[in-house]
């Protein structure tokens, strides 16, 4: 069966007005999770993405990182189809072990993500994913934390961006951006 194209996948991506707080639209993802041709169809696109624009020549991807919690739902998938580790960036204390940490700020106050030591090699080369790039603080975080640890950006990949937010602003020093969907 071919894949959906993507006009067909983001039309399972629902809205939801006034969620978490009023004047906010919350953009849910899980629609497209919960129809399994979809879904695939959806990682098939980010893969084809992957391939054509990172893994140009001999270079692969080593690592792909998920970002707590919802990067947790599309790495590990995409990790494997890759042929590389899987390696998730969490909340502090969440991780058993030796971890580097690092703090940042939020609109609301401080947060502070960790990986556990060894997990990522200097010089391996890195995707971080997550579901959705708003403000950008969550995933400018985890992608310091890949440089901390010595791995070396190759992108930073989400499900949704919302532009309104700028969030590209603040990792696209850090790395390129790839959004599926932009609103």
């Amino acid at each position: 069966m071919a894949d959906l194209s993507l006009a067909e996948i983001e039309a399972l991506i629902s809205q939801h007005p006034d969620f978490p707080k009023p004047g906010i639209l919350f953009r849910d993802v899980f629609p497209v999770l919960r129809n399994p041709h979809a879904f695939k169809s959806m990682m098939n696109h980010i893969l084809k993405h992957i391939r054509e624009v990172c893994c140009q020549g001999d270079n692969k991807i080593d690592v792909v990182v998920g970002l707590d919690a919802r990067g947790f739902l599309f790495a590990p998938l995409l990790a494997l189809e890759l042929g590389a580790a899987f390696v998730p960036i969490r909340k502090k204390g969440k991780l058993p072990g030796e971890t580097c940490s690092l703090s940042y700020s939020l609109e609301y106050g401080t947060a502070e993500f960790e990986v556990q030591n060894e997990s990522i090699r200097a010089g391996q080369r890195v995707i971080v994913v997550d579901d959705l790039l708003a403000t950008g603080g969550t995933m400018s975080a985890g992608c310091q934390l890949v440089q901390k640890t010595g791995g070396t950006l190759v992108e930073a990949i989400v499900i949704i961006e919302l532009l309104g937010l700028k969030g590209a602003d603040q990792v696209t020093s850090l790395a390129p951006v790839f959004s599926l969907f932009k609103y």
